[in-house]
């Protein structure tokens, strides 16, 4: 009965930091994805302008939350990071930046990428987010740094490599 609860809590969050990061207007279509028993829930956006088809999610692994940027184009990816070679920017402190102009002034994100199982080119960093918090009555802060945490993500790939292509190309 605890896991049904933690599931149900989890969409919940998931469906209220999508209504928020809607009305962002960064993002193209917002969803929450789930399958029937609401055990890989995510919230998915896809980019707006993104030269290749990109979505940035939150979704839950291992009970982490993560926020993501994935791609299933080799040379969107390989763009986002041919642009870092040429700034000698890294993605972590670009990230720090964007999220702290957004109000967040927790630790800075740790960083991967790699392509994964389903073959998707795959940016991504663990959030302080609990899962197990949001049953708790905290879930109002935990939706407002799941929105922090996909404005700051999209601030932050937007300008990189081709994200920003959209009607131009």
């Amino acid at each position: 009965m605890v896991m049904m609860n933690q599931s149900a809590s989890v969409v919940a969050f998931f469906e209220a930091v999508a209504l928020k990061v809607r009305a962002a207007g960064v993002f193209g279509e917002v969803a929450v994805l789930r399958d029937v028993t609401a055990a890989h829930a995510m919230v998915r956006c896809d980019a707006l302008a993104s030269g290749d088809p990109a979505f940035y999610s939150l979704s839950v692994e291992d009970g982490k939350v993560w926020v993501n940027l994935k791609t299933a184009a080799r040379y969107l990816s390989q763009s986002i990071e041919q642009d870092l070679v040429h700034t000698g920017d890294k993605i972590p402190d670009l990230l720090h930046e964007e999220l702290v102009e957004l109000g967040y002034d927790g630790p800075a994100l740790t960083f991967e990428h790699f392509r994964d199982e389903a073959k998707l080119y795959t940016f991504r960093s663990v959030t302080p987010i609990d899962v197990r918090e949001l049953g708790e009555g905290k879930m109002g802060k935990a939706v407002e740094l799941g929105v922090k945490m996909l404005l700051g993500y999209e601030a932050t790939f937007r300008p990189l490599g081709d994200m920003e292509a959209g009607e131009e190309e």
